[in-house]
């Protein structure tokens, strides 16, 4: 059948009225459903984040444990602060330059570190004389007394890995020539002085400290009172040809010595351990705890053979607590053991 023009107007007029009421009856249905999708819209998190660390809101921002989701275990520890101390400064005189601390302690070896700074390169700044080494050190020495350290109070200490490099021999004959004493530690030292700095004393018969430096790994843990301590091959071993094996081998060697009732937690520092830390880090928390070997992901070969130091600590003891303390360094184990 064939619509008349007054006919389809008609249609039309009934269609545009049928949508007129349908919409004023279902309006505020509507507006209310694109309400609530656009509210759980905003209220979902962001996302791009790192899945492994978290962010500060999620972590939470305690200076003392971990909580990120990546199932590292907890550690929680609030070192005691020092009662009446003493400010002092150490440099440490490394093979990758210089690190320097100061320090407040007091007469129960508690301390806080109130200053330092890391990678100094006056090592390797190939200065053309003794009178640009000078130079730079009195420049370097001159931040710690302007801090307040007395010059009687700032000691300087060659690390066990680093006391046969050509430079820093150099610098440690311009230190002496200065009138500075400078002290050479051998890796047994070096290694209880970390424990000294690192271990908790109410860890210290269930914990053991590891220290891996470029030249070597120091081992030490404390058994009856009395502290053992031993090295074995720092990161840089593949310089000089070593395989992987034969150090994977001899750090698990020398970690067996280690009783069982002090494996429960490794307090680690050093080098590579710095960079593992890095990753995981919440926020300015002094105390970080290492993901497994295996999670990481080697950037460098040194960090390789760091990675593969790691693994045979953790794989003859069984620790599966690693913590990293951003304050320690052996050289203020050095300085707790003076009067």
């Amino acid at each position: 059948m064939k619509l008349t023009a007054f006919s389809r107007i008609l249609i039309v007029a009934l269609i545009l009225g049928a949508i007129f009421f349908g919409v004023k009856k279902f309006q505020p249905q509507l507006l209310e459903s694109i309400k609530n999708n656009s509210e759980t819209t905003q209220k979902q998190p962001p996302t791009g984040g790192n899945p492994s660390t978290g962010s500060a809101e999620t972590q939470g921002g305690s200076s003392t444990k971990s909580t990120a989701p990546d199932n590292r275990p907890i550690f929680n520890y609030t070192a005691p602060e020092p009662v009446n101390g003493k400010i002092r400064g150490v440099v440490e005189l490394g093979a990758a330059g210089f690190n320097s601390f100061i320090v407040n302690s007091d007469d129960s070896k508690r301390w806080k570190l109130e200053k330092s700074e890391f990678g100094s390169s006056l090592v390797h700044e190939n200065m053309a004389t003794d009178n640009d080494i000078r130079s730079g050190l009195k420049n370097y020495i001159a931040k710690m007394l302007d801090y307040g350290v007395k010059g009687k109070d700032i000691h300087f200490v060659v690390s066990s890995g680093a006391k046969n490099e050509p430079s820093v021999v150099k610098i440690s004959n311009n230190l002496k020539e200065m009138g500075y004493f400078v002290n050479e530690v051998t890796p047994e030292q070096e290694g209880t002085y970390a424990l000294k700095c690192v271990m908790p004393q109410v860890l210290e018969s269930e914990s053991f400290v590891i220290d891996i430096g470029s030249g070597n790994t120091k081992i030490s843990y404390s058994n009856l009172g009395k502290v053992n301590a031993f090295e074995s091959y720092g990161s840089k071993y593949s310089q000089k040809g070593i395989s992987d094996d034969q150090v994977y081998q001899d750090v698990r060697s020398k970690v067996r010595s280690i009783p069982s009732s002090n494996r429960k937690t490794c307090l680690i520092i050093g080098g590579i351990p710095f960079e593992l830390a890095k990753q995981v880090r919440d926020g300015k928390e002094r105390y970080t705890v290492l993901k497994t070997s295996s999670e990481y992901t080697p950037n460098g070969d040194k960090q390789r053979c760091g990675l593969n130091i790691y693994k045979a600590i953790a794989d003859e003891t069984g620790c599966k607590t690693f913590v990293f303390d951003w304050d320690a360094n052996f050289t203020i184990g050095f300085l707790l053991g003076l009067k």
